[in-house]
């Protein structure tokens, strides 16, 4: 039996930035076929062609990772790490345009940020306050936006150096946001790129932003 992948989110400004580093001449030949097609073709016939496009950008970089990137696994991440785990989304007070999800492995507990606007089906640039999610200190923060102060200084307190409370205090937080996650949990494949990885609580800890999430039966 074949199992598809449903995508829930396809972060193209990931595949934006990383598809001309792996194939230069991909999207070169893209802008060919979209220039002559266009012409001929109806808007419905367009849009089914944007759609298959987007997926077959992805595929080129998923493909690329696999084969010759830092492609890891949730308790082994690389630079980029895949995965397929029962997870939960939510959503954050302070953070409304950041669609986080998060899950546990048997030995890490793993979340996963991006900006909403890449979950497939959303209306682009509707949300003018987007901030960028990819990056770890706006993350970071936004996770933080409903946890109590005390979780974060205790936290801060186990460790010794300035540094050292940093990360402890970064990991405390996405330790938490994945705990306060609430509804059914959903069979999720992904590969992310690695933002924060380490050991809190008697756990290991990975915080991830998605080259892509796909639902999967």
């Amino acid at each position: 039996m074949v199992s598809f992948r449903y995508y829930l989110y396809i972060s193209d400004s990931k595949i934006d930035m990383l598809l001309p580093q792996i194939d230069p001449a991909f999207d070169a030949k893209r802008g060919s076929e979209i220039g002559v097609k266009l012409s001929v073709l109806s808007l419905k016939k367009t849009a089914e062609h944007a759609g298959n496009d987007r997926t077959a950008r992805l595929d080129r970089v998923i493909r690329h990772l696999h084969d010759h990137g830092d492609l890891g696994s949730i308790d082994e991440p690389g630079q980029f790490f895949w995965g397929l785990l029962p997870m939960q989304w939510g959503q954050f007070p302070g953070a409304t345009s950041l669609a986080f999800t998060g899950g546990r492995s048997d030995r890490t507990v793993v979340g996963l940020g991006g900006s909403a606007r890449h979950l497939v089906g959303s209306v682009p640039n509707v949300d003018h306050q987007d901030q960028a999610w990819s990056q770890l200190p706006p993350m970071l923060e936004g996770l933080a936006s409903d946890l109590e102060d005390e979780l974060v200084v205790d936290a801060a307190e186990q460790a010794g150096s300035p540094l050292d409370r940093a990360d402890t205090t970064a990991l405390a937080t996405v330790s938490h946001a994945v705990g306060r996650l609430t509804g059914p949990a959903q069979n999720l494949e992904f590969v992310a790129k690695r933002l924060l990885h380490g050991d809190f609580d008697g756990a290991r800890v990975l915080l991830g932003s998605p080259v892509y999430i796909a639902l999967v039966d």
